[in-house]
């Protein structure tokens, strides 16, 4: 059984976030298949794990690249997320506690779309308005740092 589908309605035209996102999918569902199995599924957790801190890493260099307050609300959703991550990864090696983990797969994966569509949305947005190239890290129109809205999102109260 798929923790997630990768779905069209996940697809950002953004090559380069697109494939890391396509990764994020299948490495919850590699997670979620190692739990299914009865197995250990920390290594699959920690490849997850990983990823997700380099997914998000990029993110926010792209963020900061393009103007966005240091202290933004999508950068604050990724360092909540890490937060609870590695808090199972403690629950799971400290107190051989696995529960968190299987809570966890189900939440990612529920979480993981409405960010993508949204907050993920709003930075690609953002980065064609200033001609930003994730290859090349080169912004066609550079801006001062806190020039954009917390998240990228005109609906953002921060």
């Amino acid at each position: 059984m798929s923790t997630l589908a990768w779905t069209e309605s996940l697809v950002l035209n953004s090559p380069k976030l697109d494939t890391t996102h396509q990764e994020f999918v299948e490495l919850l569902n590699a997670f979620g298949a190692a739990l299914d199995g009865g197995g250990d599924a920390l290594p699959a957790y920690h490849a997850l794990l990983a990823h997700t801190e380099a997914h998000f890493a990029m993110e926010e260099d792209w963020m900061a690249r393009c103007g966005f307050e240091p202290q933004n609300c999508h950068a604050s959703q990724h360092a909540m997320v890490l937060r609870v991550m590695r808090e199972a990864l403690r629950y799971a090696n400290e107190l051989n506690d696995r529960e968190p983990l299987t809570i966890l797969r189900c939440e990612l994966a529920q979480w993981f779309p409405q960010h993508a569509e949204m907050m993920d949305a709003a930075l690609v947005f953002t980065m064609e308005q200033r001609g930003f190239d994730p290859v090349t890290g080169l912004c066609r129109e550079p801006v001062a740092a806190g020039a954009a809205h917390s998240c990228g999102s005109g609906s953002c109260g921060g």
